[in-house]
């Protein structure tokens, strides 16, 4: 019987395969996008067991978990051990067949750790025992795993109050793989919660050496901070958004409403909006002064169970898409950006895949020559980033702007082992092409511009986009 991760994993005709296999796998990984802590980059952490390293805090499993039936001390409770959790995670498996954890879980044990065999209640005391024991291997570090999937670079996401000590350790290391920080300034956005604005706006002001006392001010703070990311090595933002704001407002507007915020009173949501408006408009301002690529993430809504908020706080499971809309409050901030000559090279990620025509159309309205495929249709993100949200997504590209330039993909996550999402991803592309090129969609004769284009959004497209 074949195994299940198999060297055709997802691949369904031979043009599929060769692309793949040539033109693919075999590509560096740069890993634009992803929530790796830098300090356990600059530890090189050691993982104590397979548990540890799979259920620390990956809510994906803890939502697959949950839906299975499994009570939640054996999911994020103190009290339980890793190997309690893992055993629960083994029994939940089985059940989510259809599901990308399947797929995923067992392109870890394969990449990872070399086994092949299914995971579930019969085979998990065994994968185990083996997973522990490569685990204390030296191999098997943090940095260690990062060299296994030969990962060139990786862009964590950073608080523009976050002094970057462990990125300037990770470089004094002399480590080999790119480690560099992104800016992802949403809490100083977020006046919609006084009390913990004006805690943060203490931290920046002292950060930044900069009493904050109205709108200049923060932004004064705000573009020390960037320089200082600047000189760290950083070249991407990031921004967690429920919408897009671009409301019409004066800087003495936005002066009244943050003294407001700042003396504790909550804000209407007009205020709210137009504080959000000003700040993004301002933030793409100093992003594109310095040449960076802004990202956007939007249409998450976060914290959805508030029982749950309560007891283990955000990152927890507990989100899903929304359905805001989108559309003219997104063209108005880009030309707004694109009529003051501030608008940098974009990439725009949505949640509710009701979008992705939406936003591939959207790119086109802002490109300017000036840098190939400059506003990008971002990679299925968060629900999306699955088999079927990936072709969707590829799908609207490509009907409506130029696939060739794509980008690729990123992790978004967390885990030092989601490496092989790349190759899910890269699969899934390898796959679509060569259907399309043995169903006469693509001339035959032109293959060896598809094979270009594989190479190019498996890996150079970043590398020459982002300037790595």
């Amino acid at each position: 019987m074949k195994e299940f991760i198999n060297e055709d994993f997802l691949l369904q005709n031979d043009v599929a395969k060769a692309l793949y296999r040539d033109h693919s796998s075999g590509m560096p990984i740069i890993d634009y996008h992803c929530h790796l802590s830098p300090e356990a980059i600059a530890n090189d952490r050691r993982f104590e067991d397979l548990g540890q390293l799979w259920l620390e805090g990956d809510h994906y499993k803890w939502r697959a978990m949950r839906a299975n039936g499994i009570d939640e001390k054996f999911i994020t409770g103190k009290e339980t051990s890793f190997r309690q959790k893992y055993d629960r995670w083994a029994e939940t498996v089985p059940f989510t067949m259809r599901n990308p954890l399947y797929a995923w879980t067992h392109l870890e044990l394969k990449r990872v750790f070399g086994i092949s065999r299914i995971l579930k209640p019969e085979t998990a005391a065994e994968i185990w025992e083996e997973c522990s024991e490569l685990l204390r291997q030296p191999e098997y570090s943090a940095r260690g795993l990062m060299r296994k999937f030969k990962v060139e670079t990786v862009c964590t996401t950073d608080d523009p109050v976050d002094s970057l000590e462990y990125h300037k350790a990770i470089r004094a290391d002399g480590f080999e793989i790119k480690v560099l920080p992104a800016w992802r300034p949403d809490k100083a956005m977020a006046v919609e919660d006084p009390g913990k604005f004006t805690d943060y706006i203490a931290r920046l002001s002292e950060v930044s050496d900069t009493e904050i006392k109205n709108f200049s001010t923060l932004l004064e703070a705000l573009r020390k901070r960037h320089d200082y990311f600047a000189g760290e090595g950083c070249r991407l933002s990031d921004h967690g958004i429920e919408q897009f704001y671009a409301d019409d407002y004066t800087d003495s507007e936005i002066d009244t409403i943050l003294r407001k915020t700042l003396s504790g009173t909550r804000l209407s949501p007009p205020e709210i909006s137009k504080f959000k408006s000003a700040m993004l408009h301002e933030l793409a301002v100093m992003d594109a002064e310095k040449g960076w690529t802004q990202q956007f993430h939007y249409g998450a809504i976060r914290n959805n169970n508030s029982r749950m908020f309560a007891r283990l706080g955000p990152d927890t499971g507990y989100d899903s898409m929304g359905d805001f809309t989108v559309a003219k409050d997104l063209a108005r901030l880009l030309d707004r950006l694109d009529a003051g000559g501030k608008l940098t090279k974009t990439i725009l990620y949505n949640l509710n895949p009701r979008d992705n025509e939406l936003i591939a159309s959207m790119t086109g309205n802002f490109q300017d020559g000036t840098v190939p495929g400059k506003i990008q249709f971002g990679a299925g993100w968060w629900f999306l980033d699955q088999e079927t949200g990936m072709i969707n997504q590829l799908n609207a590209l490509s009907l409506m702007g130029l696939l060739s330039r794509f980008v690729g993909m990123l992790t978004d996550s967390r885990s030092f082992i989601s490496y092989p999402r790349h190759e899910y991803f890269r699969r899934i592309l390898c796959n679509m092409l060569g259907e399309d090129v043995i169903k006469g969609k693509i001339p035959e004769s032109e293959l060896y511009t598809v094979e270009k284009m594989v190479e190019n959004i498996s890996y150079y497209n970043a590398k020459n986009f982002f300037g790595f």
